[in-house]
């Protein structure tokens, strides 16, 4: 099975990437995921189920202990069937 997870990790500060958005993006970035897209506004990657359950397991650990009060995820199945 093929996902796509897309994410948001607050407080948004526009001027310097905060902590927890720069420990979200090094998970996404290192995980070994096919597809990654970092936007200021959210950041989207697509893999293998394994590889973005573990991937999203990891962002919302790194992210809150970086100081993320809140964190916005949505996981679609993408590909055959998933669309």
């Amino acid at each position: 099975m093929r996902l796509r997870v897309e994410f948001t990790t607050e407080p948004f500060d526009l001027d310097v990437p905060p902590a927890h958005a720069v420990a979200a993006r090094e998970v996404v970035e290192g995980g070994g995921l096919d597809t990654v897209d970092v936007g200021p506004f959210g950041t989207m990657a697509e893999g293998g189920a394994d590889g973005v359950l573990s991937a999203v397991d990891a962002l919302l650990r790194r992210s809150l202990e970086a100081g993320a009060t809140r964190i916005s995820v949505q996981v679609n199945v993408v590909g055959e069937g998933g669309r």
